[in-house]
């Protein structure tokens, strides 16, 4: 008999935002597989959670997601994380469950925190219709692309953006998609939130 695979949101920045639950099950699962396990570890340890670590991330998904399958085939219970917020939300953790729920595997997930929700909860904008994009394109001109393709979606737009290039792409939204209200939300639940 296979394991579960657990699919365990983590804080977005507050550590007092993960759930009872989700403590619970990082502290009972066989393995937990992590985007970065150093920043995972002091997650752990301010819980006082002891278990195997291992890294799941972009660069080494299919080696060790392979690694994990074989540990959920073989019964044991393992817990996917990411470093902020809910894992497989713009994060390589689709992969993995894409892959256990093709071979029956289990698949829980641990709801808590998640930073494109945090954020639209708290932007005054409309919340009943709207579009998650993740991370827009880098490059501008693909970028621009990008943002025409989304300006004919009705509701309200979330994205993600690296700080350093938040000032390009703002700049780009404007000229793609005209005038249009727009919340920038950062550092959410933590000290200099904004």
């Amino acid at each position: 008999m296979s394991g579960t695979l657990y699919i365990v949101a983590t804080p977005i920045g507050n550590l007092e935002d993960i759930t009872y639950r989700a403590v619970r099950i990082l502290g009972e699962v066989d393995l937990i597989a992590a985007e970065d396990t150093r920043h995972s570890l002091k997650l752990l340890n301010h819980f006082n959670i002891s278990k195997p670590l291992t890294s799941y991330f972009d660069h080494n998904q299919q080696f060790k997601g392979e690694r994990i399958l074989n540990a959920l085939r073989q019964g044991k219970n393992v817990a996917l994380i990411s470093d902020a917020g809910t894992p497989c939300i713009s994060d390589p953790g689709y992969n993995l469950v894409r892959d256990a729920v093709a071979e029956g595997i289990p698949v829980v997930p641990i709801p808590g925190a998640c930073a494109a929700i945090a954020a639209l909860s708290g932007s005054g904008l409309p919340s009943d219709s709207f579009t998650f994009t993740g991370f827009p394109p880098a490059r501008q001109g693909k970028r621009r692309a990008f943002l025409t393709g989304m300006s004919a979606l009705p509701g309200t737009l979330v994205l993600y953006e690296a700080p350093h290039r938040l000032a390009d792409t703002l700049r780009d939204i404007h000229e793609v998609m005209g005038e249009r209200q727009v919340v920038v939300a950062r550092e959410l639940t933590k000290m200099y939130e904004e």
